[in-house]
């Protein structure tokens, strides 16, 4: 399920294009349609404790929606993102009736400490950090623990032909995207010397670098943040840190846009990072320790761009090869597996009933065919791939759906009586 708002949503997105690229059938529960609701409530003027009641009990609504989502699609996995809308009595719930959940928490564990109230509750938690994380989730009961770095998705994060208007629009010598933190706010003041460009939102109130704002701080979207990286020659990529007297903080989590610039096959100066030399090679990425490192390296690589495309193009073949989202995603398949016995569970393959007469196999062909569905489809899964259709249902579809209504009634007798 994605998460109401927020950076980890487009994450949840590529997730879901990277599952499904893996051959899965994934319902997505669009969380985001509900964030107007949330939002209206802040407009109701209440009191505190009474604001808080109300959207708590709104996202209790929500939870339920989950759960109704899950009683119908009968899912072998929950997956969530960090604010992922999912109460701990919903947890609960999916737990007692067997459903396994994980949850891949993309943020920084020490910043944002929410998790603590919720990760004892999920079967499974991904995390992109390593130092410290795992001690603490432990001590609160959580044993299904696993690193799980951030990616890029190629799809979207890959090399451009931009046009002219394109390349003047987004192009520049030096530019950076993403949000005002204060680190940046104070670093980013000594590149303006720079032909310099300043994308994304949280940088108002900033005299000095306000002139260098593109779009008027707008949030940028997807697809125009891959045409910056494009476009411009060195793209900065410095990590976030709420303290403005720790310009280049030398923590541990890779965040998304160092795999995404690589993916496009673009130059960035990215400072160190604990983790990275598991991710990169030395010449596979341009590092930098220091604001002084980061100034000489500026004027270096503006003036040798044969080297600049050599990294990148290094850059861009080792996150084909080891991070993308269909790699994440298939290792935390992977290790549910290792630790779940029986998972995924088998089911029976909708053309694997004996017996059947051949109009009705020809018919069952033939709808397995429309659905654009393999001939070993589950059940399940025929069923799930009806639901999704728009428009009116034939005979077949509505005696599909039937069938599988009567089946569940006869479970729930069957396991009544048992």
């Amino acid at each position: 399920m994605l998460p109401l708002y927020g950076g980890s949503l487009p994450i949840g997105r590529y997730c879901i294009a990277a599952l499904r690229q893996l051959g899965h059938l994934v319902e997505v529960f669009e969380a985001p349609d509900f964030y107007p609701g949330y939002r209206a409530l802040q407009a109701l003027k209440v009191g505190t404790d009474r604001l808080q009641y109300l959207e708590n009990s709104y996202l209790q609504v929500v939870s339920q929606a989950v759960l109704a989502k899950v009683e119908t699609f009968e899912p072998d996995l929950v997956l969530a993102q960090a604010q992922a809308p999912l109460s701990i009595q919903a947890l609960k719930r999916l737990r007692r009736d067997g459903v396994p959940t994980a949850m891949w928490f993309v943020e920084d564990f020490r910043l944002f400490t929410y998790w603590k109230g919720f990760a004892p509750h999920y079967d499974f938690f991904a995390v992109i950090q390593q130092d410290g994380i795992f001690d603490e989730l432990q001590a609160i009961g959580v044993q299904n623990v696993l690193y799980l770095p951030l990616a890029a998705h190629p799809e979207v994060h890959k090399p451009l032909e931009l046009s002219a208007a394109e390349q003047r629009k987004f192009g520049s010598d030096v530019s950076f995207m993403g949000a005002g933190y204060a680190n940046r706010r104070v670093a980013f003041r000594d590149l303006i010397r720079h032909d310099f460009k300043l994308w994304g939102t949280e940088w108002e109130g900033d005299s000095v670098l306000e002139p260098f704002v593109q779009m008027a701080g707008a949030r940028v979207s997807s697809e125009d943040c891959v045409r910056i990286f494009n476009a411009t020659k060195v793209n900065i990529n410095l990590h976030s840190s709420i303290q403005a007297k720790d310009l280049v903080s030398g923590g541990d989590f890779i965040n998304p846009r160092t795999f995404e610039v690589a993916a496009c096959r673009a130059f960035q100066l990215v400072d160190r990072r604990s983790l990275m030399p598991e991710a990169f090679a030395q010449d596979e990425l341009a590092t930098f320790d220091s604001m002084a490192e980061l100034q000489e390296k500026i004027v270096h690589y503006l003036s040798h761009p044969e080297e600049r495309e050599a990294i990148a193009r290094r850059g861009q073949a080792r996150v084909l090869r080891e991070h993308t989202y269909a790699a994440r995603m298939q290792t935390l398949l992977d290790f549910i597996a290792s630790r779940l016995e029986g998972w995924p569970r088998e089911r029976a393959s909708v053309q694997a009933a004996e017996g059947l007469p051949q109009e009705l196999a020809q018919q069952i062909a033939g709808l397995l065919d429309r659905l654009a569905l393999p001939a070993d489809t589950s059940f399940a899964d025929l069923v799930w791939a009806i639901r999704q259709q728009q428009g009116k249902l034939d005979e077949l579809d509505t005696a599909v759906l039937f069938l599988d209504e009567w089946r569940k009634l006869y479970d729930k007798k069957s396991g009544q009586e048992t």
